[in-house]
């Protein structure tokens, strides 16, 4: 299967990836969403692997969600499929478990398939000028994440497991879930600020 190669001047497509599309995955997707202008050129989706079709995002993760001015309307889980990852131009996934589950998959995809803390930690270490040059002068959000994706990438290293899961919230307590919001909100703002500039946030 061949994987999808940005172009620039295209919409550049972010999968986000987590166990059932009902809690983690679809927050982070709705947060990219509002991080990214509609202009952006950054198209971002969501899935599961092991996906309650259908489903839409838990309550508790609504509210938090709704705590942030974002919107969780409209929202229905889907499972993820070998075409969506293909087509994707980068995936983050909410734990390495889920990294591991896409490249299975989709090993052509490995390049591109990081946890969302991971390619955070990643983007932060990236010195702007840098991605400034990759990325080429006045160009949109689109193009600044497509040049970041193999920035990011050669910097990878294996880190302990809590520090690039994103904990599950699932019929688990309020607490577990505003654990969860905090880990995935600000990963969210740190990629945002990196890709939108110094002072942006999510």
């Amino acid at each position: 299967m061949t994987m999808a190669a940005y172009r620039s001047g295209e919409d550049f497509t972010l999968l986000i990836v987590c166990t059932g599309n009902i809690c983690r995955s679809p927050a982070i997707e709705r947060l990219f969403r509002s991080a990214f202008a509609a202009d952006s050129g950054i198209s971002v989706h969501s899935a599961g692997t092991g996906a309650l079709v259908g489903e839409p995002i838990q309550p508790p993760m609504v509210a938090l969600l709704d705590q942030a001015g974002v919107s969780a309307d409209g929202f229905a889980a889907r499972r993820v499929t070998e075409p969506m990852v293909a087509g994707a131009d980068l995936v983050l996934t909410a734990t390495r478990q889920h990294r591991a589950d896409v490249v299975d998959h989709v090993p052509a995809a490995v390049r591109r398939t990081f946890t969302l803390r991971e390619f955070a930690r990643l983007a932060a270490a990236v010195e702007p000028a840098e991605l400034d040059a990759a990325a080429g002068p006045g160009t949109r959000p689109a193009e600044r994440l497509a040049a970041l994706v193999p920035l990011a990438a050669r910097e990878r290293a294996q880190v302990p497991a809590e520090l690039d899961d994103v904990v599950d919230p699932y019929r688990r307590s309020d607490e577990v879930y505003q654990e969860s919001f905090e880990q995935l909100i600000e990963a969210v703002r740190v990629i945002a600020r990196v890709v939108l500039g110094v002072g942006a946030t999510a």
